[in-house]
């Protein structure tokens, strides 16, 4: 990637990061679950309802960094009306992307490959993975699933609740 390429895609991310839509929390979500990623202090308050199993309406409190705000601000512009399934597949193939250089999302969540190129900032991988996480453990409140996430390993996990 040359330094044109570059600038643009931080203009991108910039972008997204400044203008995050639904940032206003719900009065009497079904669920509410705060994330934060423990290594940088990045932190997501994520509100949802669903009707039936999809998402009918959603709100959050971001306090990341610029890519978590990107990651915030994808997901806000897709979550409502969205399958809980999906939603956790995506969680799922967005840490595949970061951790395991797997393939970016498609179909309306193409534009989270933006975020690709973070795979090299794992310092990063936690807040951009706040509000997949926030948002997979508020379904999992909301549907009065076991609350146990998966993939827990040794170390400083990426997220955890607040």
């Amino acid at each position: 990637m040359n330094e044109h390429e570059l600038q643009q895609l931080y203009a991108q991310v910039l972008d997204l990061s400044q203008n995050i839509p639904l940032h206003e929390r719900l009065q009497a979500p079904d669920a509410t679950v705060t994330m934060v990623s423990p290594l940088c202090g990045s932190q997501i308050t994520v509100d949802l309802d669903l009707d039936g199993d999809r998402v009918s309406r959603f709100g959050q409190k971001v306090r990341a960094c610029t890519l978590g705000a990107a990651a915030a601000s994808i997901m806000a512009r897709h979550v409502v009306g969205k399958h809980a399934d999906d939603l956790r597949t995506l969680r799922d193939t967005m840490r595949g992307m970061l951790k395991n250089d797997g393939a970016a999302p498609a179909g309306d969540w193409s534009s989270l490959a933006i975020l690709a190129p973070a795979r090299d900032l794992v310092a990063r991988h936690g807040s951009i993975m706040l509000v997949f996480d926030a948002v997979a453990e508020a379904l999992d409140e909301a549907q009065g699933r076991d609350k146990h996430r998966a993939g827990a390993g040794k170390g400083i996990p990426d997220t955890m609740r607040a």
